[in-house]
């Protein structure tokens, strides 16, 4: 069951024994949700309550899942991998990519839309991925290569779709694969409103929303599957050690110190 909302008792029901008559096995895969919800544990969460359809179904398959509330945690914003080299005391941020991010074949920002955009929180996930994009695995290719990504968006105004392209981009951009149909997002009404898991919202009810939510989880799944067992990404044309443009190890030019 998703844990944290109600689906109708026939969609639930459907999600499951899809589930268990899948021949697939997915239980060596791990996967990490960064939710950039403004709120802190264990205030309920809208986005929370969505991207529970896709742990949900992760947890039935086996899937070793985490998700993390960025407001639960101190992570500064910055282009940098470790912000307290840079000025900061603190920050969590290195921690939690060597012990989730790192080692995920599946990386998901979910998030809140707010004045028409992504929340801080999500930009801010963003901007710390960055930081890590020019290093390199052992075929010379940059760090993300091999993950697989995907977006989860919920509001109570319109923004869906460009906050879902936004992520998706960013996510491509730095080294993900990002396979069809990965993105999903719930809006209410225009203006102030009710949220997703608000009673009388329709937001669990709303089969459109959950159709494009658990397509979202199954291919994801299917891309991380296909990739990890062939090793990842093939390492010809795109390997940094190819480019050699007279230091051992090019760097990368959209980073620099």
């Amino acid at each position: 069951m998703c844990r944290d909302v109600a689906l109708p008792e026939n969609i639930q029901r459907f999600i499951d024994e899809q589930c268990d008559a899948c021949t697939f096995g997915f239980d060596d895969l791990r996967a990490v949700a960064f939710n950039g919800t403004t709120k802190r544990s264990p205030e309920p969460s809208h986005t929370g309550g969505l991207l529970s359809i896709v742990s949900g179904i992760f947890e039935r398959l086996g899937v070793d899942f985490t998700e993390i509330r960025t407001a639960d945690h101190d992570i500064p914003a910055g282009l940098w991998p470790d912000m307290r080299e840079h000025g900061f005391d603190t920050d969590e941020f290195p921690a939690i990519y060597e012990e989730h991010v790192k080692p995920a074949d599946i990386l998901i920002l979910a998030g809140p839309i707010w004045l028409g955009d992504q929340s801080s929180y999500t930009r801010k996930i963003i901007e710390r991925l960055y930081a890590y994009s020019s290093d390199v695995n052992t075929a010379g290719q940059w760090s993300y290569y091999g993950k697989v990504g995907a977006s989860v968006t919920t509001g109570n105004e319109d923004g869906g779709k460009h906050a879902n392209a936004q992520v998706l981009y960013a996510l491509q951009h730095i080294g993900l694969a990002i396979p069809p149909q990965a993105d999903t997002y719930w809006n209410g009404e225009a203006g102030p409103g009710l949220s997703y898991l608000d009673e009388g919202s329709g937001g669990p009810e709303n089969a459109w929303t959950t159709r494009n939510t658990v397509f979202l989880s199954w291919n994801v799944l299917h891309f991380a599957r296909m990739l990890k067992d062939r090793g990842g990404v093939p390492a010809y044309g795109n390997s940094t050690y190819d480019w050699d443009l007279g230091t051992p190890q090019s760097p990368n030019p959209e980073h620099r110190k």
